[in-house]
């Protein structure tokens, strides 16, 4: 079996940098501690992640814990966002289509094929491992919601302020088992 930890970023900092370079609040710094105590006594082989900077720094302390390197696949990252309207309101069309998307942003069907074609590859590479993957709210509730239909956009916007938060997923070789909600820190998201 391989089990598969996925860790939603802690919260970003707004003020500063590009969605890409976009780091943690100083709050959130603190609160991937959290991220560590929880992985600390588990068998990790492997960490991988999102090329976002919010996502690698929420994993990196436990990375450096078990002496292991993050590995990055530009296809874990997050939903090519696109500036106007009500979020709330966004988020409620695109999960309603998820072919649609606002001019300059990529639709949630996109988003969900490139991570679940990275994880097929990931889990086909570290077959009977458990791993820590690094992920964005948009791109888990995708993944969520491949596995499990019934995970919709109520279910998106249950988890939106959980930052972190770690899904364990588990899987005999590409074939999902299971899904199980360990811990989150409920915080504000802002945009």
């Amino acid at each position: 079996m391989t089990t598969v930890y996925f860790v939603r970023h802690a919260q970003s900092d707004y003020r500063s940098g590009s969605d890409r370079e976009r780091g943690l609040t100083a709050e959130a710094m603190e609160d991937r501690k959290i991220v560590l105590d929880f992985l600390r006594d588990k068998p990790v082989d492997a960490f991988w992640c999102s090329p976002y900077r919010r996502s690698l720094d929420t994993i990196r302390e436990a990375a450096e814990h078990f002496g292991l390197p993050i590995r990055t696949d530009e296809r874990l990252r997050e939903r090519e966002t696109a500036p106007g309207g009500n979020v709330r309101e966004l988020f409620r069309k695109r999960w309603a289509d998820f072919d649609w998307h606002e001019p300059g942003g990529e639709c949630l069907r996109s988003v969900q094929e490139r991570n679940i074609a990275a994880l097929t590859e990931i889990l086909e590479a570290e077959r009977d491992k458990t791993l820590v993957i690094g992920t964005h709210g948009t791109a888990l509730s995708t993944i969520l919601n491949y596995y499990d239909p019934s995970w919709n956009c109520d279910s998106f916007l249950r988890v939106i302020d959980w930052m972190p938060f770690v899904a364990e997923l588990d899987f005999e070789g590409t074939r999902y088992l299971s899904r199980t909600e360990r811990v989150h820190v409920e915080k504000i998201f802002k945009q």
